[in-house]
């Protein structure tokens, strides 16, 4: 997992971060006009006995709970799930994850843009083993009202154009 400033923002991981659930960084992100708490997610720990993918996530929205708020928060990366593989009685399934986030007024970018609703994504994020015939949506952008109000475009990258460096599409947001 990398993030990257191709600006003045710079990134200071949180001293808040909790390494047992490795792939998921809580950072700082700030200029002198403006900042903002992203969590940069990888949904991956395979040494986890409760569960490697979305149930990271769910941890992670249980040990960083005051931190995501409803102002100036964004969440993005691979999450590895979706609603199609909800577990009903699990109780951090991908649903779960999508409900508390938006009690909290933290939203998906992409359903928000593009008028979806969880599970019957238009647009896959991830074509696995790059196979154009298995197509998931896996990859998110969750972000605050603030964030959602300044939305101008959500992109997903192409299979034609991306898929000769990974399985996943790039998510592009763009905020005004």
């Amino acid at each position: 997992m990398g993030v990257f400033s191709y600006s003045d923002f710079r990134f200071q991981v949180l001293d808040v971060y909790d390494d047992q659930l490795k792939m998921i960084v809580p950072i700082a992100v700030s200029n002198s006009r403006f900042s903002f708490t992203l969590f940069a997610i990888w949904a991956n720990n395979p040494n986890d006995p409760d569960g490697q993918y979305v149930e990271q996530v769910w941890k992670a929205l249980q040990r960083y709970d005051a931190l995501i708020k409803n102002k100036r928060t964004i969440l993005i990366g691979d999450f590895n799930s979706n609603t199609i593989w909800d577990r009903p009685r699990r109780e951090g399934n991908h649903s779960a994850v999508v409900k508390k986030l938006a009690a909290k007024g933290v939203h998906s970018l992409y359903h928000y843009y593009f008028n979806q609703v969880q599970g019957s994504e238009l647009h896959p994020t991830l074509y696995l083993y790059r196979k154009k015939e298995r197509p998931y949506h896996l990859d998110y952008c969750f972000a605050s009202n603030d964030f959602l109000k300044r939305l101008t475009k959500v992109e997903v990258g192409e299979f034609e154009t991306w898929s000769a460096y990974s399985d996943h599409m790039p998510l592009i947001i763009s905020f005004k």
